[in-house]
């Protein structure tokens, strides 16, 4: 008899630590508040965030504008010209005929990068502003716009670092 009553209180035991092992996971409404919570962080964080990476694109054209110009200053010591409109920016990264002193390539890679919104740049020669033009259309790839869609262009970076 003293081994059948050890052995249903051990049984009794076994089922109450299994009852409350059960009882140890999240309510419903536990979950609930939890996901309203990240929720509320990704609507307060979420459009910073997008706001940097879409600065970070137009400071990449930026900086990727400033070395065609610095390619075609080279390109220019060498051939006594800029490229035409014709030749265009891959004037910088493959010979063209009637170029003896071509030195390049002058960009890395060995093609004419596009902008950071995959969309090529625009060469004018001669340009409105100056000798030349390089123009990013922007995220939407069209001339004109505002915000990310805005038009960047060599000149508005040549004229903010001479003020």
């Amino acid at each position: 008899m003293p081994g059948a009553i050890s052995e249903f209180f051990d049984r009794s035991r076994v089922a109450r630590e299994s009852v409350r092992y059960a009882e140890q996971g999240f309510t419903l409404v536990e979950m609930l508040v939890v996901i309203t919570i990240i929720g509320l962080i990704m609507g307060l964080i979420g459009p910073r965030v997008l706001n940097y990476l879409s600065e970070s694109k137009v400071k990449a054209a930026k900086i990727q504008m400033q070395s065609f110009s610095s390619a075609l200053d080279l390109f220019n010591l060498d051939a006594g010209r800029y490229p035409s409109a014709a030749e265009g920016l891959g004037a910088l990264v493959s010979r063209t005929p009637g170029i003896e002193a071509w030195n390049g390539p002058y960009l890395k890679g060995g093609n004419v990068p596009k902008d950071p919104w995959n969309h090529p740049y625009v060469y004018r020669v001669p340009g409105e502003h100056g000798t030349y033009d390089i123009i990013s259309y922007g995220s939407d790839g069209q001339e004109g716009g505002s915000g990310t869609a805005a038009d960047i262009s060599l000149d508005g970076l040549t004229t903010a670092r001479n003020e």
